[in-house]
């Protein structure tokens, strides 16, 4: 992707962010859910918060068009930003709609003023830190949802089980944090886990690769595919999708078969 470089966070909020991000936008493009949230800017437009998507949607904006952002991993975003995800799914908002007008008239004014796309995201970085020293500490129930989810396809019962929680509970600490409950975060993590699966070169085949990343076989993969990125596996693996996030990922594509406690056992629901 010419026109979109992705690049590594600074080490200090590797389990905040998954990537950094520039782009000088040309023609129309496909964004895939992968359950996080960013915050950007457009140069003319401002700053902007973009909700966690549960369907795929195509953008276009004039050639040349610039932005730079940060992509928070699943569930980190909400908590930083003082606003549950479910107010924001589907949807992209002002950061004065979140976090008040001194925030982004002040923030707005530095990204104006920066000389390149290093230092914007620099200044995002820096906003992000700001964030997280002011707390509270997040809900360490979320970062321990989005591993086990991220590594293995949870059937929801045995989350919340294992999380000593009742699914009721699950599921509203979960559309807070994350947009949706635990099943639809299942499947969009599970879609991201195909991906990182097919360009980590460890699995090869669509229908081996269904089912390391937890599918029952590739046609559940296929459905699953069409309805969260409205294109075949074949396809999603041709485009943009898998490159989004640069050298990381928001799944544990290393620890997929791991042990453990929050392993748990695989559904194909």
């Amino acid at each position: 992707m010419g026109w979109y470089t992705p690049t590594s966070p600074s080490s200090d909020l590797t389990d905040t962010l998954v990537c950094g991000w520039s782009a000088r936008t040309e023609g129309e493009h496909l964004l895939v859910p992968d359950a996080c949230m960013d915050i950007l800017w457009i140069r003319g437009v401002g700053i902007r918060v973009c909700g966690p998507e549960t369907a795929a949607w195509s953008f276009t904006l004039p050639p040349g068009t610039e932005s730079v952002g940060v992509r928070f991993r699943p569930g980190a975003g909400a908590h930083l930003l003082r606003t549950s995800a479910a107010e924001v799914r589907d949807i992209r908002v002002g950061l004065g709609d979140v976090l008040g007008s001194t925030w982004e008239r002040t923030l707005t004014d530095r990204l104006d003023n920066a000389s390149d796309c290093a230092e914007r995201i620099a200044l995002f970085e820096n906003a992000v830190r700001a964030w997280r020293d002011r707390g509270p500490d997040a809900d360490p129930l979320i970062g321990n949802v989005r591993q086990a989810l991220a590594r293995h396809s949870w059937n929801v019962g045995a989350l919340a089980d294992a999380a000593s929680v009742t699914e009721r509970q699950l599921q509203r600490r979960c559309n807070d944090a994350f947009g949706y409950g635990p099943a639809t975060l299942r499947g969009i993590l599970r879609l991201q886990r195909f991906m990182a699966l097919a360009q980590s070169g460890a699995r090869t085949g669509l229908a081996e690769l269904a089912a390391t990343a937890g599918y029952s076989d590739q046609a559940h993969l296929s459905r699953e595919c069409r309805r969260i990125s409205s294109l075949t596996p074949s396809a999603l693996l041709a485009g943009e999708a898998p490159g989004w996030h640069g050298a990381d990922s928001v799944v544990d594509v290393g620890n997929v078969q791991a042990p453990g406690r929050w392993t748990g056992e695989e559904s194909a629901a």
